[in-house]
């Protein structure tokens, strides 16, 4: 991915209800979830959530479909895999990542 592409990733992610609907469509897998059903489990008005739906769309990290009446977003996978690649692809220099001891803190 291109640096670009992953600073309007982590933007469209740094907002609060828009990281809960994501994270909500990690979880629905790929089944997906209609922004009514959207809606109600995050308890989100159909304005809002129809304004941060169309940001992740624009960050690509959405997919939306159409099924009959009912429009059915996907969290976009690839684009979350490839997000976290970039973020964690030079980690601790390609050694096993462990935490800090304690003691090492101020």
């Amino acid at each position: 991915m291109k640096e670009q592409d992953i600073v309007k990733s982590l933007a469209a992610l740094a907002q609060p209800v828009r990281l809960r609907v994501f994270r909500a469509l990690v979880v629905a897998g790929s089944a997906g979830l209609t922004p009514s059903a959207l809606s109600e489990a995050l308890v989100v008005p159909g304005t809002a959530l129809s304004f941060h739906l169309k940001e992740l769309l624009n960050a690509e990290l959405v997919t939306q479909e159409r099924d009959g009446r009912h429009l059915i977003y996907r969290a976009a996978f690839d684009r979350m895999n490839g997000l976290l690649s970039y973020l964690t692809e030079n980690c601790c220099q390609g050694q096993p990542c462990t935490e800090a001891p304690a003691s090492s803190c101020c």
